[in-house]
């Protein structure tokens, strides 16, 4: 686990991208490599294979000429490829970082993702749309599968935008799962020295309570300034609200937690709070 990987596409959110990952790459102090994956367009290819179709009578130059412009797209999507990733390595030797690198793969995300597990300490990658109400979309397939199949953590950026974090919030819901993720949080190096909010969205209990400050002397013991907040509501409102109010956060989550905060995370569908969330989401296992 020595490396940042970050998946970039070309698309709105991929320089927020490119300075999150270098930003983390140096927080973390490892190597950053970036990862641009060519996928096979399902749509392009039912277009272009029309020898069944073109069978009777047809001319064997215009199939000829289909494969050809299929070849120079191949082609023209990698040169593509090839500069972004050259741009984006510049950019984050701009930024400060001393080891970096590109890597250009064919296939689909979530298998070059998972090849790159083994020696990944973090990946980041960016949105493909976003939710602007409370309504139950699904997220963009890549974060989800993403997100689904590793087991490393994993950098949702959720905005065109990069700024360093001022604060970062912490999504608890007093479950096992969340405490492991708490005391995985407590040992890294990648948020030391930045403010915590540990947030937490349950009746006001005294268990409640109770959970709150076993986990603020979690991070205390650990060196960070922390702060606890319990909030009325139901998370999936609560919480959002309460990260548009923070400023220049980095919103941090388990996984897979208990209660209503195992909906907030991966389930049949992406969790609210990740898919609504103005800030980018650090998701621990």
């Amino acid at each position: 686990m020595n490396k940042v990987y970050a998946c970039i596409d070309g698309l709105a959110a991929t320089a927020a991208v490119i300075y999150w990952a270098a930003w983390s790459a140096q927080r973390l102090d490892v190597p950053l490599e970036f990862l641009h994956i060519l996928e096979r367009d399902p749509d392009r290819s039912a277009a272009t294979d029309l020898s069944g179709a073109l069978g009777f009578g047809a001319q064997e130059s215009l199939l000829g000429q289909l494969s050809e412009i299929d070849a120079q797209r191949g082609k023209l999507a990698q040169e593509a490829g090839r500069q972004m990733l050259a741009k984006a390595q510049e950019r984050a030797r701009l930024f400060g970082v001393q080891k970096v690198d590109g890597r250009m793969r064919h296939g689909e995300v979530v298998d070059g993702v998972l090849d790159m597990e083994p020696d990944a300490r973090l990946f980041v990658l960016g949105e493909h749309f976003h939710a602007t109400g409370f309504a139950k979309l699904h997220l963009d397939h890549h974060v989800e599968r993403v997100v689904r199949a590793v087991k490393r953590p994993v950098l949702v950026v959720t905005s065109e935008h990069f700024a360093e974090p001022e604060r970062f919030v912490v999504a608890y819901d007093g479950s096992a799962t969340a405490r492991k993720m708490l005391e995985t949080l407590a040992r890294s190096p990648m948020l030391k020295g930045i403010p915590a909010l540990i947030a937490m969205a349950a009746a006001d209990t005294p268990e409640s309570h109770v959970q709150l400050q076993e986990a603020h002397k979690v991070l205390t013991d650990a060196g960070f300034l922390a702060a606890t907040v319990l909030l009325e509501g139901e998370p999936e409102q609560a919480l959002p609200e309460l990260v548009q109010a923070q400023g220049n956060i980095l919103l941090v989550m388990g996984a897979y937690g208990h209660s209503r905060i195992r909906q907030l995370v991966v389930g049949s569908t992406t969790t609210t709070l990740l898919r609504l969330s103005k800030a980018p989401v650090l998701i621990l296992r």
